[in-house]
């Protein structure tokens, strides 16, 4: 067996044999602070995602201490996340129907959990780290913008004090409404939802280092007391069970494995681009690697782990992760803390939050929601990409409209096709010579530029294929591929050409595409000769050839 500082043992038995004494204390600290954000967001979204407040605490201990030990970064923080809420209740709440069990909502997101874990470690052994990217950015902020709007809504009811049984945006925003025309809402339950999103959002914004949660959730509970909130509607958390539930493998329907693996597929992708995303964004912070293929075994990991405890998939969570970095967190440590307590609260503790109002818990999933939102980076691809922010958009409508899990569908869909799109329709343009700037540039760019009369400079930024094999091209640098479709045309192009008393000819051709156009036998009406190198030297042979002086360049590009 390897030892601690072994190449082949855990990353996090790696950190052992590097660990600093002088660590012990901030991660000690850290895990205290952490901790008190996690129990209250872990209880909220555990309710998110249709299941029983206690599972939330459950799941929160069994991924912190799996990512410890599989975790390649030192402070990211794993956990219940607002994301995956909706996605994990639009999986097994329809498997349940009306029969409202909560044990078998339990076993169903357990066995999801253990499927989420088996995705992300098969990806994670092949090496699939570009799985995560199957989702662009402009389609990411639309489905994290629909996935917003949706968790805000549904929570509304919570917030009033009363329940609804619809499903979908539109019916949830109506029965919603219908509920407060029908008198449903319970005035002191608004007042303390109200009131912890107004505390939370206030301190969030002027005191971000003092933990905004944990003083709401503080005086929620106070306010219970003071004013016996239970007996004026306000429904409360209650006394959670006491003790940590045993191993065990969740029991589900084989007519459950279906939906449960579309919504792992979905939940895995949402979950591998939040975890690469956030080891990114962390690990140029405090300087360290990002394991890309590591992190997804890691999270694998942990949602087995989670499974098999009676727990949820989970994800990183940006926010956890930099309140863990502010509290001056310098390991894996951290999280063990947090295990550590939460499982002292569950045994020593377990009517602590006896008396915390659910209101108090909507307004923690609302203002996670608010985070979400990215409404300045939809105004940012509005002004600067148009195409993308159409993109953005429909992604929202397809959450909005259509349901989170097809939502996630779409934005994948979305983001395969602007692919296509880029690759179908590549930039092209003419190029031209700018006096004092050396090489040869777009026209469209620099209108001063100066043309060879007689010779067309042409650039095709993408793979020459039967989708785009029309294209005429001189700068072949950027072209990565030509198919046999293409090949014919450009055949065709050159014979048309030659007709005319043109040539067809390449400069910066790569050697795979020139080989393959060698292979296509090409070269029987391409002259050989017609390959350059350089653009330079193909421009010097077509001025030695004709004698041509450069002259303004006053056409329209093509």
């Amino acid at each position: 067996m390897a030892d601690t500082g072994g190449r082949h043992a855990p990353p996090g038995l790696r950190t052992l044999s590097v660990y600093r004494r002088e660590w012990l204390v901030k991660d000690v600290v850290a895990g205290v602070v952490l901790t008190t954000l996690l129990v209250p967001q872990g209880m909220a979204y555990a309710e998110l995602a249709g299941l029983p407040a206690i599972t939330g605490l459950y799941t929160s201990v069994l991924c912190l201490l799996a990512y410890a030990v599989f975790g390649p970064s030192r402070i990211l923080v794993l956990g219940p996340d607002s994301s995956l809420g909706p996605m994990i209740a639009a999986t097994i709440l329809p498997l349940i129907a009306s029969d409202g069990d909560s044990g078998r909502a339990v076993a169903l997101a357990s066995m999801l959990s253990l499927m989420v874990g088996a995705i992300t470690i098969l990806a994670g052994v092949c090496r699939l780290g570009f799985i995560a990217d199957l989702i662009s950015k402009p389609t990411m902020i639309g489905y994290m913008n629909g996935l917003a709007l949706t968790i805000l809504i549904g929570q509304l009811p919570k917030l009033f004090g009363f329940k609804t049984d619809a499903d979908g945006l539109v019916a949830e925003v109506r029965a919603f409404v219908r509920g407060l025309a029908d008198g449903k809402a319970v005035g002191a339950s608004v007042a303390v939802g109200v009131a912890g999103i107004v505390l939370i959002l206030v301190l969030q914004r002027w005191l971000p280092k003092v933990p905004a949660v944990l003083v709401m959730v503080v005086l929620a509970i106070a306010a219970t007391s003071a004013f016996d909130l239970g007996r004026h509607g306000v429904s409360l958390v209650g006394e959670l069970p006491r003790g940590f539930p045993p191993l065990s493998l969740p029991h589900v329907h084989g007519g459950d494995f279906g939906p449960l693996c579309a919504g792992a597929l979905g939940i895995a992708l949402v979950s591998l681009a939040d975890t690469i995303s956030n080891a990114s964004a962390f690990a140029a912070r405090t300087g360290q690697e990002v394991r890309g293929n590591e992190e997804m075994t890691a999270i694998g990991a942990a949602n087995v782990a989670a499974g098999l405890f009676q727990g949820f998939p989970v994800s990183t969570s940006g926010s956890r992760t930099a309140v863990a970095e502010r509290a001056g967190a310098r390991s894996q440590l951290t999280g063990i803390v947090g295990a550590g307590l939460i499982v002292l609260m569950l045994v020593l503790l377990p009517g602590l939050f006896r008396n915390l109002p659910q209101p108090a818990l909507a307004a923690v999933v609302i203002t996670a929601s608010l985070s979400l939102a990215d409404i300045a980076g939809t105004v940012r691809l509005w002004h600067q990409r148009k195409a993308e922010f159409l993109l953005s958009i429909t992604a929202f409508l397809g959450v909005a409209l259509l349901g989170v899990l097809p939502g996630i569908a779409v934005a994948v869909g979305l983001s395969i096709l602007n692919v296509f799109r880029r690759a179908w329709w590549p930039y092209n343009t003419v190029l031209g010579r700018v006096p004092g700037l050396p090489g040869y540039h777009d026209v469209r760019s620099y209108p001063e530029a100066e043309q060879l009369p007689g010779l067309v400079i042409h650039r095709f930024d993408g793979p020459l294929f039967f989708a785009n094999a029309k294209a005429f091209l001189l700068a072949a640098e950027p072209m990565t591929d030509v198919d046999t479709t293409a090949a014919d045309e450009l055949e065709e192009l050159d014979e048309a050409l030659n007709e005319r008393g043109m040539s067809l000819v390449f400069a910066e051709l790569k050697d795979p595409v020139r080989h393959k156009i060698e292979r296509y036998e090409l070269t029987r009406t391409i002259d050989p000769a017609h390959f350059y190198p350089t653009l330079e030297a193909a421009v010097a042979a077509y001025r030695a050839q004709t004698g041509a002086r450069w002259t303004s360049w006053t056409g329209v590009p093509l």
